[in-house]
């Protein structure tokens, strides 16, 4: 019996068990305690949201900690949101209730004096963001040794949101050279819902340590889930003219929008739920909508709305509203996705397709928490333009992208990898000047040991870091000394004194919006006075703008009024745009379609056969317009828009690509046939060409937050080898055929396929009383269950 992980834990530990009536601990939570208590390795933990992973990692760590207290910060604990941060400092001190082990948190809202009662008094746990930490390298270097000279262990949340970004390269910097400050290799703890491939984030957790990272196999809970996806779209001609001026000014077709509202509207007013959009924009126009829906049927407002746009305190109103109130309904970007503590959700709607596998299982793993399935109810709308539309731009892509995302997790529990720079000059430019900053001097070899020997920068040449130090030099940034060293120049120093220095993403120097004293969030661009538009859920009208202060004074109104804010989406992989193809060429009839999504994809299939779209890749459109359908993902949708600018264009006669990234691109070809257009194209892309050749002569692209003090011809090389894969596009394109390849055929996966979380399929009817307006079908299984809604057509 001594033997279980549970009479290994320190004794408040067990009493916080007992307390919170655990049955017994989790396969993931016993793993990571044999792991922590038995071995000196790294840890790698992956497991579904809400699988106890935070409990996994600070279990066996409080233990020790307990057993022999640290002589200072004995836990970093470091989280890619403040909001996070918030949430498990309160339940971190909820496990140390009973424990003489202080938590901390540290980041831009937290009181100076409770950080200077860390200053003085280094103990127990610190959660931190990695800007925070960044502060304390560049401003309080002095204090490092002082807070961390004891470091043990440190957890790393969110792994996934790090890796392969400049953030992630930020902290991996910041990891290793707080090692070399204490002289000491503390083990890592890695934690992530949505990990692609195990063996990457494993490098990346590694870093420049000598510990190896251990992985516990640890089987999912069987967890069922409950998928519907709903689809609307106007087809009717007449609707159309009517609509005629709204289109061409870009504003929403209400007759649509007025039945997604009321489909959202009685999806959710009766559930907590949590609605994800990909643009700040929707979130906005969906609230709105639902709040005008609720006062005209008499009920009360329980929306919020939660984006980086809104302010702090309405963002932490929206949080603490969802965790504590039964029906309770918010809108979100990315910003709800990580693992903010927001109670227990009944059901998450997603409009339109996410960009990503891995965003989907953020999404749904929001809902069905203690033991309950997780439901999302995707619901898409497509805007068609005219019965004489052309052929590609009648293909439902939002509704394939949302089927192929599901598909693709549903069958192979497949999720993106990561990918790094590498050549990653905005960052190599960050933590040049950080360094210099933090010390004060350094030799230029000294800075080029201490830089280069980074892990984000291995494959950095001692050429290339010469090249930037120059570069620097001229530009004021760095200065040299009488002694030969280098220091921060007068221009540099006004880079590194700002308190944006601290953050290596960009961020925008937004408007704030005031009603009165409270701030409501914040806008790219101010509303002249008079003008309305949407924050938080609500419709406002400018009353004044302060364009020294960067204010903008509104007043709010009734009606509904929009927002537009800037940005595009993610990269889509190549493997979604393929399965998209898939689901184009087979026949399968998904059980989450409503009646409505399944017509429409019947629909799609029909089009795509006769115009051969399902079986070429370049598609004869009529007259002497082609499309190429190249189902090649964001990446390689970009390397051959540039390779057909440069090499086909002029080789086929053809006009420039009009391209719809990644899904298709028109071009005319006077006078060539389809066959002759497809071998050209191969040809081109086949051939030996060097990405260097793809830049236009005074091109120097801007990819990072500082890449505009980096010298061009490192940018030029960084953008090459990043962003210009011609080896991916090669192998895709090589591929294309004239012939028609066999029909595809798919059925859910077999008992001697890979092992993935969703076999032995069997669809039957639910038992759960559904209203006449919804029917759920269930699927039974390992962990899936699968819901079909039925709604209102529109046209």
């Amino acid at each position: 019996m001594s033997d279980h992980p549970f009479y290994r834990l320190a004794p408040f530990l067990q009493e916080y068990i007992y307390a919170h009536e655990w049955s017994d601990l989790r396969p993931i939570q016993a793993e990571a305690c044999r792991v922590l208590l038995d071995t000196d390795a790294h840890l790698l933990l992956t497991s579904g949201t809400a699988s106890g992973k935070t409990e996994a990692a600070f279990l066996p760590i409080l233990t020790q900690l307990h057993q022999r207290p640290a002589l200072s910060v004995g836990v970093l604990y470091i989280s890619p949101l403040k909001a996070l941060i918030n949430n498990q400092f309160v339940r971190v001190g909820d496990m140390l209730r009973d424990a003489d082990i202080p938590v901390w948190h540290w980041h831009g809202d937290v009181p100076q004096s409770h950080k200077k009662k860390l200053l003085k008094h280094p103990s127990g746990v610190l959660q931190i963001t990695p800007e925070s930490l960044e502060s304390l390298f560049v401003n309080r270097r002095g204090v490092l040794t002082t807070l961390f000279s004891d470091l043990r262990f440190v957890v790393v949340d969110e792994v996934h949101a790090f890796i392969g970004s400049d953030r992630g390269g930020q902290l991996s910097c910041q990891l290793a050279r707080l090692e070399r400050e204490i002289r000491a290799q503390p083990r890592r703890i890695g934690l992530s819902a949505t990990l692609g491939k195990p063996e990457l984030a494993e490098t990346w957790l590694r870093g420049s340590t000598d510990r190896p990272v251990i992985t516990p196999n640890v089987p999912n809970d069987r967890r069922s889930i409950r998928l519907s996806l709903q689809h609307f779209f106007v087809d009717d001609a007449s609707v159309w003219e009517k609509l005629a001026n709204v289109l061409t000014r870009n504003e929403p077709v209400e007759v649509a929008d007025e039945a997604i509202g009321r489909y959202v509207y009685e999806v959710t007013h009766k559930h907590k739920s949590l609605i994800f959009s990909n643009s700040r924009g929707d979130a906005e126009d969906i609230i709105t909508t639902l709040r005008l829906l609720a006062e005209r049927d008499g009920q009360r407002d329980i929306y919020h709305v939660h984006h980086g746009s809104i302010s702090t305190s309405l963002r932490t109103a929206a949080e603490a509203a969802l965790r504590d109130d039964e029906h309770s309904v918010a809108a979100a970007t990315s910003t709800l996705e990580l693992g903010i503590d927001i109670g227990q959700l009944e059901r998450v709607v997603q409009l339109n397709s996410p960009f990503s596998v891995s965003s989907f299982l953020q999404r749904l793993g929001r809902s069905g928490r203690r033991d309950q399935p997780a439901e999302m109810w995707f619901v898409l709308h497509e805007r068609m333009l005219s019965s004489k539309s052309s052929l590609p731009e009648q293909i439902p892509w939002n509704l394939l992208q949302s089927i192929a995302i599901t598909q693709l997790y549903l069958e192979e529990k497949w999720i993106e990898p990561t990918s790094h720079s590498k050549l990653p000059t905005s960052l190599l430019y960050h933590q040049t000047m950080s360094i210099l900053a933090s010390v004060g001097e350094l030799t230029p070899a000294g800075l080029a040991r201490q830089v280069l020997s980074l892990p984000p920068f291995r494959s950095v040449s001692q050429d290339d870091f010469r090249t930037l130090l120059r570069h620097l030099l001229e530009i004021d940034h760095l200065q040299r000394t009488d002694e030969g060293g280098v220091i921060v120049g007068l221009t540099g120093e006004r880079i590194v004194k700002s308190f944006r220095f601290l953050a290596v993403f960009a961020t925008e120097d937004e408007y704030k919006v005031y009603e009165g004293s409270a701030e409501i969030g914040s806008l790219a661009e101010p509303p002249a006075p008079g003008d309305r538009f949407a924050l938080a859920g609500r419709s406002w009208e400018t009353i004044a703008v302060d364009a020294k202060r960067k204010i903008v004074e509104a007043r709010r109104v009734k009606g509904k009024a929009t927002t537009v804010w800037g940005g595009s989406g993610p990269d889509i992989h190549a493997r979604i745009l393929q399965r998209m193809r898939d689901v184009l060429r087979e026949d399968t009839a998904y059980q989450y379609l409503s009646a409505q999504a399944l017509h429409r994809l019947t629909q799609a299939r029909a089009l795509a056969k006769s115009a051969g779209v399902d079986r070429h890749n370049v598609v004869a459109l009529g007259g002497d317009t082609y499309c190429v359908f190249g189902w090649m993902g964001s990446t390689a949708f970009r390397m051959f828009h540039r390779l057909f600018d440069a090499k086909c264009k002029q080789a086929l006669s053809a006009t420039k690509l009009d391209p719809v990234a990644p899904f298709f691109a028109e071009f005319s070809a006077c006078g060539k046939n389809r066959g002759l257009v497809l071998d050209t194209i191969q040809q081109v892309i086949t051939s030996d060409v060097k990405t260097e050749e793809l830049l236009k002569p005074d091109e120097v692209p801007v990819i990072g937050k500082y890449d505009e003090f980096v010298p061009g011809s490192l940018r030029r090389r960084a953008f090459s080898q990043s962003h210009l894969d011609v080896a991916e596009l090669r192998c895709l394109v090589q591929n294309w055929r004239l012939r028609e390849p066999a029909q595809c055929q798919r059925s859910p996966p077999s008992s001697t396929s890979r092992p993935c979380a969703y076999q032995s399929w069997r669809f039957e009817r639910s038992a759960t009383p559904m209203s006449a307006a919804n029917r759920l079908i269930s699927v039974s299984g390992y962990g899936s269950s699968v819901g079909c809604a039925d709604a209102p057509v529109v046209g």
